[in-house]
């Protein structure tokens, strides 16, 4: 599945709320993000419209190891119609 081209930072970490992150605090244009699934996890997400897509690429690419899930599992998770 390819990569949406057009989502937001905030966008972003509204989508993360399926995989329990919640925001623990915000700084500037940067959005902080953490859950307790599967341990400890913390990512900053900056609040960007649109995430430059390498910034994309590497926010799931650290999720889907966090996760133990391949990127193309997480981004189905994500994105996928329900």
């Amino acid at each position: 599945m390819r990569l949406q081209r057009d989502i937001s930072g905030l966008e972003l970490a509204k989508k993360l709320v399926v995989l329990g992150y919640e925001i623990s605090r915000q700084n500037g244009s940067h959005i902080r993000l953490s859950t307790q699934q599967n341990g400890e996890h913390h990512i900053t997400i900056p609040q960007h419209n649109p995430l430059k897509i390498g910034t994309f690429s590497t926010i799931l690419n650290d999720i889907a190891k966090h996760f133990s899930l391949s990127r193309e599992e997480l981004i189905n998770k994500l994105f996928s119609p329900r």
